[in-house]
């Protein structure tokens, strides 16, 4: 045997996915992206993306979940975890005792809250006080075109649905950045201080009411507010408002490979599993896709996969079909489906170059996420990683293998480790992202592509 020959049957040769795919698959990724692209666009937060995915869910015929109902083979059953999460199931020919299969995805992404009393005025300025959310460079958020999404519960129990800088015609707010001509100072400062949190403050206007007395600005826009959507200050202490980048999912490169937009992380894997479910028909075991809520602060509180929403779920399921929820959980597989971060020659130096995944490879398996020592992961065993090798192999997805960076530059984590402590056994995956938690983010359409032909695989293993 040749060298040649011997190195083509040893050593592992990954390529470039479009050298791979045919014009049909390119065809088909394509017109997935446009989908993908539509669901950005209308999604960017974690209650929108439930609210999506509740009425995609309904239209093709899933039905709401409620103790003591059926799980027969076919049935479509979600579970709308209080507007802000979502698990759906699709049921499968084999009983639970046998497990199901799960993919787990997030519906947050980093952004800007408003604190509980945000409105105020500062030299003839009106402004949101601001609280970030999950891990963001301050400096990369002044200057740009934001918007305001969320919801008011008022005292009255009414609910309002505010979204303000979507629309062409909207205005758009903003937070201020400083001079350079007067940056001396703030220049030489290390880039997590160069703006601080609490500089992050979200212009809202400029112009006093007509008269006399204090804080007119702010009282103009308190004005604004009232007529448009019925607001009272007080009503700030009951709402979920948050601050995003403006604007639309974009293709980018002038061969259009790639997607810009806010939130991909990790809302490009959420709807790669949820066009995944839909459009599995019955599986031989039961599918489960998980949009969860709060991972980029630890996945905690009610709504994150913390929370004892899933087994509430899950148990539900189970008890229809006389199962135990352990039973049931002992025996699945979960798909931690999240983003790993793309290698990018112009930060090279954080990265591991054999170990870390690349554009265009497609859904990147990370066998253990977390940081240093690998604090914080789940670390999938061999058993794993060969079930979903082959897996994958078998439904022909392209593929790579990937760790987050150089061992002592940092790190992160996913929901896996909170899969895994349920006893269900959990592996990584996901679409490589270039600028993570930016603003900005992008993707590969390729990867994107790859990711929902993973998760279908997943559900159907």
């Amino acid at each position: 045997m040749t060298n040649d020959e011997l190195r083509e049957s040893l050593l592992a040769a990954p390529k470039n996915g479009y050298t791979r795919i045919t014009a049909e698959q390119r065809a088909e990724m394509n017109e997935y992206c446009k989908r993908y692209m539509t669901f950005m666009d209308a999604c960017k937060t974690e209650r929108e993306a439930t609210a999506w995915a509740v009425a995609e869910a309904e239209k093709l015929g899933f039905k709401p979940f409620a103790p003591g109902m059926t799980a027969n083979p076919g049935e479509k059953i979600f579970y709308n975890c209080r507007g802000k999460a979502i698990a759906l199931a699709v049921v499968g020919k084999e009983s639970l005792a046998k497990g199901a299969n799960i993919c787990a995805a997030h519906v947050d992404s980093p952004r800007m809250d408003l604190k509980p009393n945000p409105l105020y005025e500062d030299s003839e300025i009106a402004y949101f006080k601001t609280h970030y959310y999950g891990g963001i460079k301050k400096y990369q958020w002044p200057t740009i075109e934001l918007a305001l999404h969320g919801v008011v519960y008022r005292k009255d129990g009414s609910v309002i649905t505010i979204t303000i800088g979507e629309d062409p015609a909207d205005p758009v707010l903003m937070v201020s950045d400083l001079l350079p001509h007067l940056a001396a100072d703030q220049m030489q400062k290390t880039a997590g201080k160069v703006i601080a949190g609490e500089q992050l403050n979200v212009i809202l206007g400029s112009e006093p009411i007509e008269g006399e007395g204090s804080d007119l600005v702010k009282l103009n826009i308190m004005k604004w507010l009232n007529e448009k959507y019925g607001l009272i200050e007080e009503d700030f202490l009951s709402a979920e408002l948050v601050i995003v980048p403006a604007g639309k999912c974009r293709e980018v490169g002038f061969d259009r490979s790639l997607l810009s937009a806010y939130g991909h992380d990790d809302r490009v894997c959420a709807y790669a599993e949820l066009e995944a479910i839909f459009n599995i028909g019955t599986p031989t075991k039961t599918a489960v896709c998980i949009l969860a809520d709060k991972e980029e602060i630890g996945s905690v509180g009610i709504s994150g996969m913390q929370s004892h929403y899933f087994e509430h779920f899950m148990g539900g399921l189970c008890d229809a079909q006389g199962v135990k929820l352990e039973d049931c959980f002992a025996n699945s597989f979960c798909l931690s489906a999240d983003v790993s971060n793309a290698y990018d020659p112009n930060f090279a130096e954080v990265s591991d170059s054999r170990n870390n995944s690349r554009l265009n490879y497609g859904i990147s398996i990370c066998k253990y996420t977390g940081s240093r020592g690998k604090g914080g992961a789940s670390d999938a065993s061999a058993e794993a990683m060969g079930h979903i090798r082959t897996t994958f192999a078998n439904a022909g997805v392209i593929w790579q293998i990937a760790t987050l960076g150089k061992v002592d530059q940092g790190g992160g984590g996913t929901v896996a480790a909170y899969m895994a402590n349920r006893n269900i056994v959990t592996v990584d995956a996901g679409v490589p992202v270039l600028s993570m938690h930016a603003p900005l983010e992008l993707v590969s359409k390729l990867d994107c592509y790859e990711t929902m032909l993973a998760c279908k695989a997943i559900y159907l293993a």
